[in-house]
């Protein structure tokens, strides 16, 4: 097959993609890549149908990337994940009002063009965990103990563009990751960002059913297959508080290979749907076309809606070997 990978400058010299490039390339594939942060991309030309069997983005939110494979969805491409898929997650304000118009346990969110405009919540919201809506990897998340520290905040935070807030929900510190790869689920602990004074090393932990399942619904409900969700265990269940596109990956097991393996089948997944052939393997929101028998978030109304009351037990501590995966089963009109 050929691939096209677009990278950041950010990810120049990251494991991720880097080495699942190099994996691709070893089996015999072609793959080309695209740096869009560093490259003057001749838009009329970059994108013609037929170049490349998919698309494939690991750039950071704010960059080009996403643009060039709109691009390319448009012309009818097969893009890994979907454009509009990744559009949905990387806006956290659209990803919040998407999810809890699904369902999804996130927190009450607001967002606020110019930080100063934060000052109209009530004082019964603080604390307040603040960050830029476009924002990735941790950067600029600020947990906001009093409506006085958000004042003090407002020239650092008027520098992130559109800002979106949150009420903290209570938690141990610890944040658990989950990645999506190849139709399983693979949970890590770590510490948050914002308890930066807890000693956590990131490890493997088991995946409790009820994470499990909130996860494969943050999957439908966006239309990803290869991603990563945050979660925190609150006082009233988990709550969602991240979800990422194309993440690191990291403690997976052979990740590369997993990855480099759910990257082909997307692929093909997305041939098979332009020749008119079956249905894709996961969620199935790749490409120009819809994959599978769920909505893709585009098509569902996101009306104003009132918090979501979620009630789910804690997850089970770890044992000492390493946990096995937990598979997503197939649902109707996807393949096993």
């Amino acid at each position: 097959m050929r691939l096209c990978f677009l990278v950041e400058e950010n990810y120049r010299h990251d494991g991720m993609p880097n080495e699942v490039i190099r994996q691709l390339t070893a089996w015999g594939h072609q793959v080309d890549v695209l740096r869009p942060g560093g490259s003057l991309l001749h838009m009329t030309e970059a994108v013609r149908a037929g170049t490349h069997d998919a698309w494939v983005l690991k750039t950071v939110s704010g960059g080009p990337g996403l643009t060039l494979l709109e691009a390319a969805a448009s012309a009818g491409m097969t893009t890994v994940n979907d454009a509009r898929s990744i559009r949905g997650v990387r806006d956290k304000a659209l990803a919040a009002a998407i999810g809890r118009a699904r369902g999804l346990p996130l927190p009450r969110t607001y967002a606020a063009a110019r930080p100063e405009l934060l000052a109209e919540l009530p004082a019964s919201e603080y604390p307040l965990v603040v960050k830029p809506a476009d924002g990735s990897s941790g950067r600029a998340v600020h947990l906001v103990a009093s409506p006085e520290r958000l004042a003090a905040m407002v020239p650092e935070l008027a520098r992130e563009g559109l800002l979106i807030a949150q009420p903290y929900v209570p938690n141990s510190g610890i944040d658990i990751k989950v990645y999506c790869v190849g139709g399983e689920l693979y949970a890590t602990e770590r510490r948050s960002p914002l308890h930066p004074e807890h000693a956590v090393r990131e490890r493997r932990v088991p995946l409790s059913a009820e994470v499990a399942a909130i996860v494969d619904q943050v999957g439908a409900v966006y239309g990803l297959d290869l991603y990563g969700v945050d979660v925190l265990l609150g006082p009233d269940g988990p709550v969602v508080v991240d979800v990422n596109d194309f993440p690191s990956f990291r403690q997976v097991p052979d990740a590369v290979a997993r990855v480099a393996r759910a990257v082909l089948g997307l692929a093909r997944a997305g041939q098979r749907a332009a020749a008119g052939g079956p249905a894709a393997e996961q969620h199935g929101a790749v490409g120009g076309a819809s994959l599978a028998g769920r909505a893709h978030p585009d098509s569902v109304p996101v009306p104003g809606v009132g918090p979501v009351e979620v009630a789910l037990p804690a997850q089970a501590a770890a044992p000492a070997q390493d946990p096995a995966p937990v598979h997503i089963p197939a649902v109707a009109g996807e393949s096993a």
